[in-house]
């Protein structure tokens, strides 16, 4: 055992499921939003609330294989009320943590490379191809001097 980041590391590991952990729904209706911890149902399962307001996801048990645990912790105890829960995150800062973090800016990246049509496509390519003629052009002017 190795004291890691928090004072607490178990081999490799960091995230463990715990009340406060802020978590990636990754299946269902909820896809893609963040919650929180705030109960530990079964080994299986955990009780989560955005808030509904905040994030989007309501207070709800899911299953351990519908999310993903981030590093992002906020400090509030076991089942706390939907205020309690929406101050804890303000006052750690845990969102903009999160849409600073590079998991969540590849997320959006891939999002946005989604919704692209084929006209922005296209564009891109006609871009990247003026952008690398420019390289040429200058690494062949370099090389002659």
């Amino acid at each position: 055992l190795v004291d890691g980041p928090e004072g607490k590391r178990m081999g490799g590991f960091t995230r463990f499921v715990e009340i406060g952990r802020v978590i990636l729904v990754n299946y269902g209706p909820s896809e893609g939003k963040l919650a929180t911890i705030i109960d530990i149902v079964d080994q299986n399962t955990v009780l989560v609330d955005g808030p509904e307001d905040v994030t989007g996801v309501s207070r709800q048990c899911l299953p351990m294989k519908r999310i993903s645990l981030t590093d992002i912790k906020v400090p509030v105890f076991r089942n706390p009320r939907e205020r309690t829960l929406r101050k804890a995150l303000e006052d750690s800062d845990a969102l903009n943590k999160w849409a600073s973090s590079s998991w969540a800016k590849k997320r959006a990246a891939r999002a946005a490379r989604a919704n692209t049509s084929d006209f922005d496509r296209f564009n891109i390519m006609v871009a990247k191809k003026q952008k690398n003629r420019a390289v040429r052009r200058q690494m062949a002017a370099l090389r002659k001097a």
